[in-house]
């Protein structure tokens, strides 16, 4: 087993055509859209960076240069802001790409599944363990606490096997989800013996579903390229993750924090609000503004 038990890599699988939020997305990516004043993409990053986490290695595809140029430098913009004297405004700009920050990107030519998205940074990532974080789950851990990343960067260093971010999620919501079940392996941990793509509730092993943050060993790359395509003609990253069980192991941690579905627009419009109600500028008169609504 590779024994690098330190995170010095993550992926964002960014190729998605966003269809759900049509028309919106037809020509920026939905990955760029704002949750008040930050697009999604950017709190993924701001999460990795946190977890320690220098290298970030974008999986793109077309019509998403936008990422990119988002966190590039804009010489215009920044001398715009320099020559008005709006320092605040520039210091937030360049604070988007810390200097001791790298970016990547890389195509995926086909949209063949999240498995293929990851097997393409296979250049970039090369044989280390590697963060992926999928920008349409937006996730804050607890008030004043580490973010889910970091919660999950510190049990990798005590458990170097693959670890995926879960969550018991209602009985009804099963279908939605890749769910885990397994035997208790520590404090919030689970060995993992048994994994099912979107379950039906009668069948379902648990509760526990797998969110949009994981923990890979360079492992999974191999069993990812060996996996058959599966529903869809897609290639699943759970797929290649199982094949993990009976070699190196996997584990599953239940994070402590809130996860926003911001791929479906009822996730999109709570994670607004609730980040406007926290918003140092806003917070205090958007609350007033909804309880107002409130009013007869």
């Amino acid at each position: 087993m590779n024994k690098v038990t330190e995170i010095r890599k993550a992926v964002f699988p960014v190729a998605g055509l966003g269809t759900r939020f049509l028309p919106a997305t037809k020509a920026q990516p939905k990955e760029m859209l704002p949750i008040v004043d930050k697009p999604l993409i950017q709190y993924a990053v701001e999460e990795a960076y946190a977890a320690g986490i220098r290298h970030m290695i974008f999986v793109t595809g077309r019509n998403k240069r936008a990422i990119e140029d988002h966190f590039d430098t804009a010489y215009e913009l920044e001398n715009e802001l320099q020559a008005g004297q709006k320092d605040e405004l520039l210091a937030l700009l360049r604070s988007l790409t810390p200097e001791d920050m790298d970016c990547s990107y890389i195509r995926q030519p086909r949209a063949l599944g999240l498995g293929h998205a990851v097997l393409c940074a296979q250049p970039l990532v090369g044989d280390e363990p590697f963060a992926v974080l999928l920008a349409d789950d937006l996730m804050c851990g607890p008030d004043n606490g580490p973010s889910v990343l970091t919660q999950m960067v510190n049990v990798f260093r005590k458990v170097p096997t693959s670890l995926l971010a879960v969550q018991e999620v209602p009985v009804d919501h099963v279908q939605r989800y890749g769910i885990v079940a397994g035997i208790h392996a520590g404090d919030r941990l689970i060995k993992v013996d048994r994994m099912v793509e979107k379950p039906k509730p009668e069948v379902a092993p648990s509760r526990m579903g797998v969110a949009g943050r994981y923990i890979l060993t360079p492992a999974v790359f191999e069993q990812i390229r060996n996996n058959p395509r599966g529903a869809g003609g897609e290639i699943q990253l759970t797929d290649g993750i199982a094949k993990l069980m009976a070699t190196e192991g996997v584990h599953a941690y239940e994070y402590e924090g809130k996860r926003y579905d911001c791929g479906s627009k009822q996730g999109f419009l709570e994670a607004t609000v609730e980040f406007a109600l926290k918003h140092p500028e806003v917070g205090a008169g958007f609350q007033q503004y909804l309880r107002a609504l409130k009013s007869p």
